[in-house]
């Protein structure tokens, strides 16, 4: 097989990709290691900046999202039980974000890539990816017992954290940046109408929460929870009670409870390489950089990484442009660390670190508190972050 583009991983990065690269034209494979049905159920983020709403309607796979999407102008912060408004149309000149979970989002795509007639490999084992710095690299993979080969200009690796394409970079060239939280986020999706018209991020002496959601009856809400505990330890009832706990007491008495369609615990990690580009191979999303999930940025940066590359590809098959190929990894790290930040300090803001932060630590926490929630400034600012801030042009 050929093409242009060798797009590694078919998660909402590498279709979102690969849909954008094939309405411009510009030829491209999708190679995935999972099943669709095992890609699909991945239970991730669905809280989308404008920027990547602009994104996905770009791509031309918005009808759903626009319809069912829910878009919000504002968020709640919780301190002592305060409950404190950010009204984040007011703040930032009008911007909103949209919820829309991640899994529609990834269906979305995959079924504009089937209509499209474009390829996509599922179940493909063994991928390996070579002479990324030559000036024909090459893709290998195995496929119901053949080895296949695809030959191309350029490789995408949209494969996330433990994917090949990152582990293909050689020893030495890259510079790993990371944080591990002493904590993690148990998660409870539900067929219940959400407990609050806006998100609720919500800071507790028994731990973090935040109310958020799918649809106007599928809601999502997450604990603060010890790296020590197992899903098994939570019953549906015991969550519901330590949310309600948590709460305040207006807010716990709308909570409408239910059975769980899926409960995990995930734990919270900080995680940048640099540079995010090697040869003809360029890292997209996880594959480059983790996120704590509390500045809802996740997906947001891999949209942000997808946009650049896109823009820099376009050019370069239209216009020659090959020289700013080079700019790629500068341009996605400098939204990248600006998410990174915004994500850390929420986290900061938010979290009870159970001891592991000392005294100057929590004074420094509850500092930025009275600040952040006290000054105009300091609301814009967690305004115009949550929103996601402008991209950059690609000249």
């Amino acid at each position: 097989m050929k093409t242009q583009v060798a797009i590694i991983g078919a998660g909402p990065s590498g279709l979102l990709l690969g849909q954008l690269l094939h309405k411009a034209g510009i030829d491209n494979i999708i190679v995935e290691r999972q099943t669709p049905d095992y890609v699909l159920g991945r239970i991730r983020a669905g809280v989308l900046e404008q920027g990547t709403v602009d994104m996905l309607r770009e791509a031309g796979v918005s009808e759903r999202m626009d319809a069912e999407g829910l878009v919000h102008e504002g968020v709640e912060l919780v301190f002592d039980g305060k409950r404190v408004p950010i009204h984040l149309t007011e703040l930032t000149g009008g911007k909103s974000v949209m919820v829309y979970g991640q899994t529609e989002v990834t269906r979305d795509l995959m079924d504009a890539r089937a209509a499209s007639g474009a390829p996509i490999i599922y179940s493909a084992s063994n991928v390996e990816l070579h002479e990324l710095k030559g000036e024909r690299p090459y893709v290998t993979f195995e496929k119901d017992g053949r080895l296949q080969r695809i030959d191309c200009d350029y490789i995408a690796g949209c494969d996330g954290f433990h994917g090949v394409s990152r582990k293909s970079i050689p020893a030495g060239v890259l510079t790993e940046y990371e944080r591990v939280y002493p904590f993690g986020w148990l998660g409870l999706l539900s067929d219940t109408p959400p407990v609050n018209e806006e998100l609720i991020y919500a800071h507790h002496e028994r731990g973090f929460v935040l109310c958020s959601q799918r649809s106007l009856t599928r809601s999502r809400y997450y604990l603060q929870v010890p790296l020590t505990d197992k899903v098994e330890d939570w019953s549906d009832e015991r969550f519901w009670n330590e949310l309600k706990a948590r709460l305040p007491g207006e807010v716990a008495e709308r909570l409408v409870t239910g059975p769980s369609l899926e409960k995990s615990i995930a734990p919270l990690r900080s995680f940048v390489v640099e540079p995010m580009q090697y040869g003809k191979l360029f890292l997209v999303g996880d594959a480059a950089h983790i996120v704590p999930p509390t500045g809802a940025k996740g997906l947001n940066l891999a949209a942000s990484d997808v946009c650049y590359l896109y823009r820099i590809l376009v050019k370069v098959y239209r216009e020659g442009r090959t020289d700013l190929l080079e700019k790629y990894s500068e341009l996605a790290l400098r939204r990248v660390w600006k998410g990174e930040r915004f994500s850390w300090f929420m986290t900061n803001l938010l979290h009870d670190f159970e001891g592991n932060k000392d005294a100057w630590d929590q004074k420094m926490q509850e500092a930025d508190r009275e600040y952040f929630l006290n000054s105009h400034a300091g609301l814009v600012n967690i305004a115009e972050n949550y929103v996601g801030l402008p991209y950059e042009e690609v000249l």
